[in-house]
């Protein structure tokens, strides 16, 4: 899984404008998330080694649970971005 920055349209008048890549906590965050896609993809293939017969099963159940942990630590980090951001967007300026 790839992860690219989302760049939005551009208003008229603004043709000499261009967007840098994310950089920072953005650029972190899409790391993350492409080790989880990298992680659930080896974990992928290790299951269906052990399906062949090729693989063993502690090699599969080790990938599964480093792509869980990742998994969830993706998921607790986007949580989090998102509570953070309902604060933010919550105040009263």
């Amino acid at each position: 899984m790839r992860v690219d920055a989302i760049v939005p349209d551009q208003a008229p008048g603004t043709a000499g404008f261009t967007r840098s890549p994310a950089t920072g906590a953005a650029s972190g965050f899409a790391q993350v998330l492409d080790a989880a896609g990298n992680a659930l993809a080896k974990a992928d293939s290790a299951e269906s080694a052990f399906a062949r017969g090729t693989g063993g099963l502690q090699e599969m159940v080790v990938e599964r649970a480093r792509a869980d942990i990742t998994l969830a630590v993706a998921a607790a980090g986007a949580q989090r971005a998102a509570q953070a951001l309902n604060t933010l967007l919550g105040m009263q300026i």
